[in-house]
């Protein structure tokens, strides 16, 4: 069985166990969000042995070059010894320019946009606390002519990340970020093709960015959101989705709750369920769905039993944090 060497303590990987599983049953304290090898969280790199293939897809060949790799998806193969990342390689520090509520249990969240900090709308970033805890959230706001960054944050009860920022967060405040990930997002080409935008809760923040994205390079195929949450008032953003839409002819916005009351120009129905039944056959379209896990998974299916390709179904799933 590999053996896996780590700030001068070796330990015993057992079978098909990866590397993060080992340290945590031996008790060792390391960074991890999702375990499922996405929010990036627990990065690390390899000083000897050889990292999966596995364990490095998404990363940015940067990373891949100085042998980073994802331990949480990385079962050894043979003997190695790792070590933490350079913090400076993957974070950098900003400053918290302003929040604001979206809706009761929702902030925005704007943070002073690092020099030379690229991205696609649409990625998602690693937000650290005053604990040095992280979790992912998708940004909301443009590469290309806007100064910050912007999150959507809902506040989770007990939660470590959400509730700081909600709770202790203030204007000012030095914070860390790391670099940007994830591959839903809009790029140009085929500007005709029609595109579905599904998204439940702050799924509405990476397709905030990728329509606004889409719109700003003059894409001029039909565009349809369809945002989801359970009751009217866990809804946000409406007025400016309505405002899009009422200024660009090809962008269509539909709002849907669950459950509750519904009031007028809102759907009733899960999101999802909506547009696979107003839109029907999707042969042709290009699909992003960002959201929970459950909601992403199975949409992703049913688009694609739909007539969508798979290589046009771009994913986001939002995995809750195991800790």
């Amino acid at each position: 069985m590999p053996k896996v060497v780590f700030e001068g303590r070796e330990f015993q990987a057992e079978p098909d166990e990866t590397i993060l599983a080992c340290l945590t049953r031996h008790g060792i304290s390391v960074d991890y969000s999702c375990k499922a090898g996405i929010c990036q969280t627990c990065l690390m790199a390899t000083v000897k042995g050889e990292p999966t293939p596995t364990s490095q897809h998404g990363l940015k060949d940067a990373l891949k070059t100085r042998h980073y790799f994802l331990p949480c998806v990385c079962i050894p193969t043979g003997d190695m010894e790792i070590a933490r990342p350079d913090d400076n390689l993957v974070s950098e520090e900003t400053t918290v320019s302003s929040l604001e509520p979206l809706n009761a249990e929702v902030m925005r969240l704007r943070l002073k946009r690092p020099a030379n900090y690229r991205y696609y709308p649409g990625q998602f970033l690693n937000l650290h606390n005053d604990q040095n805890i992280s979790r992912s959230y998708s940004l909301a706001s443009l590469d290309e002519g806007e100064d910050f960054l912007e999150l959507h944050i809902r506040r989770v009860p007990g939660g470590k990340v959400s509730e700081w920022a909600h709770t202790r967060l203030a204007t000012g405040d030095k914070v860390r970020i790391s670099e940007t990930s994830g591959d839903c997002f809009y790029l140009p080409g085929r500007p005709e093709q029609p595109l579905l935008l599904i998204g439940t809760g702050t799924g509405l923040a990476p397709l905030f960015g990728i329509l606004r994205e889409a719109l700003r390079q003059g894409h001029s195929g039909p565009i349809h959101l369809y945002h989801g949450s359970s009751t009217v008032d866990r809804l946000y953003m409406a007025e400016t989705l309505t405002s899009l839409a009422h200024d660009h002819g090809n962008f269509h916005y539909h709002p849907c709750v669950s459950r509750g009351e519904v009031i007028d120009g809102v759907a009733a129905g899960r999101a999802n369920e909506r547009a696979l039944a107003d839109l029907g056959n999707l042969a042709g379209w290009r699909v992003f769905l960002c959201g929970r896990e459950e909601m992403v998974k199975a949409t992703k299916q049913r688009a694609f039993l739909a007539g969508a390709s798979l290589q046009d179904i771009y994913a986001d799933p939002f995995i809750p944090s195991l800790d």
